[in-house]
């Protein structure tokens, strides 16, 4: 999960453009950029380090460049007003996606990049305390886009950090080039997070027993015990252990922030793009998204040292890929193998997510961004289908209510002649539920046969010095 974080997760403008100095807007100004490719971003700029710009997003989002990457005319800027602007600041603006500022439309995969450095904004982690109540096991606090509802009281210091990881891996996710554009529900206001203070109550939820957290999409909800999130109390008081590992966090944190692909996708993405997300080297609030490569070796050393699991294990790549939801779940439930089996699904699933985010074909990931795009209309379609059907159950609420319409159980209804009943919307094509985008596998493939797939997956890994 890395790139060079700069324009590709900006407001981008369609036709490349660089100011002249004396257009340039004064340092700290949110202003447009230039790269040498001629892309362009909105962004300010916070100060220079060494050989990279700090810049910060629309978003409070911070992100680095490298200096020489930039228009000529950027640069000149830069080396006259760098120091000035170390004490610029963001506005609170919505957060920048894959979408252009001015048009709405998604910026071409061509024009993505992968980002270098994503570090959350100091205004995402500022805690807002909602309500206190230990005696009811009931303390919400809320960040930029979260709201957090714990057993027992947390202190403000303890919650910014815990904020700090769920902020960060919401500007991770923003910043990838996946266009996956995560938002807050609409009827929720934030992304809800439950903290229990003991595994029993964590299990009491619904949470699977042998689980760190966990992400329900039902109600949308991540659930989490205290010691996940590297709590210890101390007497009466809860302690953060700040080196205390965040795999969990990003993990199911990333579900939630894909919330709306999960009913499409497949779920070998679903899982690979949150194993890929808790890879990347992370320390206190700032992901180093462009040491992706050091963080899938340490991945594959970490499972190999802990479960034996190597990459020579691997099998039927094209199968896995495409196999389907209800027998991954059938070897998820089944307790005689579940560690060891769901283990090797997992990491089966990054592998391949790593390869065609860095390895596959041209090494941008064109394929798999083509192919989360197409998914993103089939995303589109079923969000405005699913508007319309509210609509629609909406009106046959008010129609119910006139004179003389009468419901007859089983979906039947009754009516007067002059009476009309309101039209039920169209279903639109659409990728069918049963399937999860299987139909769509094949721009990942792109015409190649299984053997080709296979021997271009072995390939890519070994330019990294990977062998499978």
């Amino acid at each position: 999960m890395r790139f060079s974080v700069f324009f590709a997760t900006a407001a981008l403008a369609c036709a490349p453009f660089a100011l002249s100095l004396g257009q340039a807007p004064a340092a700290g100004d949110l202003r447009q950029w230039t790269d040498v490719q001629g892309r362009v971003m909105q962004a300010k700029l916070a100060g220079v380090e060494g050989d990279q710009v700090v810049f910060v997003l629309a978003s409070g989002q911070s992100v680095k460049f490298a200096l020489n990457r930039l228009s000529n005319a950027d640069q000149a800027f830069i080396k006259q007003n760098g120091t000035a602007a170390s004490g610029a600041s963001a506005p609170a603006s919505a957060p920048a996606t894959s979408m252009t500022a001015t048009t709405g439309t998604r910026i071409p995969v061509e024009k993505r990049t992968w980002p270098d450095v994503v570090e959350v904004s100091t205004r995402a982690i500022e805690i807002t305390v909602v309500d206190e109540v230990p005696a009811e096991k009931r303390c919400i606090y809320r960040s930029e886009a979260f709201e957090f509802t714990a057993e027992d009281k947390l202190a403000g210091s303890v919650m910014k950090e815990i904020a700090r990881t769920f902020e960060a891996t919401r500007a991770l996710v923003e910043a990838l080039p996946w266009g996956i554009e995560p938002r807050p529900p609409a009827d929720l206001g934030r992304y809800q997070a439950k903290f229990f203070a003991s595994r029993a109550s964590y299990v009491a939820s619904g949470a699977p027993e042998n689980s760190g957290g966990v992400y329900f999409g039902s109600d949308r909800t991540f659930r989490i015990p205290f010691q996940s999130l590297g709590l210890d109390l101390r007497g009466k008081t809860w302690f953060k252990d700040d080196n205390y590992r965040n795999d969990t966090i990003v993990h199911e944190i990333t579900h939630q922030l894909m919330h709306d692909y999960l009913s499409f996708l497949p779920t070998w993405i679903i899982e690979g793009t949150a194993e890929y997300t808790e890879s990347i080297p992370y320390n206190a609030g700032r992901f180093q998204a462009g040491r992706h490569e050091s963080g899938l070796k340490e991945y594959i050393k970490a499972r190999a040292e802990s479960e034996g699991m190597t990459l020579a294990d691997f099998r039927g790549l094209e199968e896995h890929m495409r196999m389907p939801r209800d027998k991954w779940d059938e070897i998820a439930d089944n307790p005689a193998s579940q560690h060891r089996a769901m283990r090797q699904l997992y990491f089966q699933s990054y592998v391949l997510v790593y390869y065609f985010c860095h390895l596959d074909g041209d090494g941008k990931g064109t394929r798999f961004l083509k192919y989360l795009d197409a998914m993103a209309e089939e995303r589109a379609k079923g969000a405005e289908y699913d508007k319309k059907l509210a609509e629609y159950r909406k009106a046959m609420e008010e129609f119910f209510k006139l004179p003389g319409v009468k419901q007859l159980g089983g979906g039947r209804f009754s009516y007067p002649r002059e009476l009309t009943p309101p039209p039920r919307p169209e279903r639109p094509e659409r990728v069918n539920s049963r399937q999860f985008g299987m139909d769509k596998l094949d721009i990942l493939f792109d015409g190649r046969s299984s053997e080709v797939f296979v021997n271009d997956v072995k390939a890519g890994f070994k330019k990294i010095g990977i062998k499978i």
